[in-house]
């Protein structure tokens, strides 16, 4: 996922042979310490991820921590509904495992979720983005959608906030021949409904090398593996969250793409999806 936040990761080989990965972040709220704690209690309970080998540090702003190396697996490619079901099995997985956390919550939460954002724009601020001339010309059709979707989510009612991984997508997960091997960036923890968080993972869990927006039918496959693998079906609440969710990270993108004259994948399908899905969010 395109973002500002730059982490830095060092490998280390240890006089016992051991190789450990130290990561390094801006981080000015603190957020850091609920990721790595999310982390460490999730691969103690035995979820395919590296666990973290220290609390963070913090060095002059920047957040500091130590963490296994754990090399291997393979992306798994493609936006068909059977792969979405995979993915969205995994991702209840997790969402069993730290549903009774409570934390303290890692905000603000990552940019391309962060529709709750208290600036002055659709967006949320984005120093690398808003300075520059396309910035203010975005296509109409675009920031109609971003509008309506995160008009939507704006109302989530009473429904509760849960922490979840908000950065699902292909890239990050790494898979072997007997199921999941690793999932990585777990910095891009989030606090939010858990349909909110499902929605978004259904849009984006396809993304690879270049952020995109999954077909319809993936993302509606994906959101019901998830509730199947949960064994509770979302409200019709939570179902609109979950749609209008689920084109965040994409708007997100697709505004990057245009602002910087890249190759608008994101771009090309919020247009062609973004009405339906926005009927389905009841927005």
């Amino acid at each position: 996922m395109a973002t500002s936040r730059a982490t830095e990761v060092l490998g280390v080989r240890l006089d016992d042979g051991r190789i450990v990965v130290i990561k390094s972040r801006r981080d000015l709220t603190g957020r850091a310490k609920t990721c790595v704690t999310v982390q460490r209690y999730a691969a103690d309970a035995g979820f395919p991820c590296a666990r973290p080998l220290t609390d963070v540090t913090y060095i002059d702003g920047l957040a500091v921590h130590a963490e296994q190396w754990r090399p291997g697996g393979d992306m798994l490619r493609g936006d068909s509904p059977v792969i979405a079901e995979r993915s969205a099995r995994l991702y209840a997985q997790l969402g069993v495992i730290v549903e009774a956390l409570r934390l303290t919550p890692p905000l603000p939460n990552p940019e391309w979720v962060n529709w709750e954002h208290d600036g002055s724009g659709i967006w949320p601020p984005n120093e690398r983005h808003d300075d520059r001339p396309r910035a203010t010309q975005l296509p109409p059709p675009l920031v109609v959608i971003a509008s309506r979707a995160r008009a939507r989510l704006a109302k989530p009612g009473q429904v509760p906030r849960v922490l979840g991984h908000a950065d699902w997508e292909a890239q990050n997960l790494r898979w072997n021949a007997d199921g999941p091997h690793a999932v990585h960036d777990w910095d891009s923890i989030a606090w939010l409904p858990e349909a909110s968080l499902v929605g978004a993972a259904s849009g984006s869990f396809a993304s690879a090398e270049i952020p995109t927006l999954a077909p319809m039918q993936s993302s509606e496959a994906f959101i019901t593996a998830y509730e199947d693998a949960r064994g509770r079906a979302f409200t019709a609440e939570e179902r609109e969250l979950a749609w209008a969710a689920s084109l965040w990270p994409a708007l997100h993108n697709a505004r990057g793409e245009f602002i910087w004259h890249s190759r608008a994948v994101a771009l090309a399908e919020v247009l062609a999806q973004g009405e339906e899905r926005l009927r389905r969010a009841g927005a």
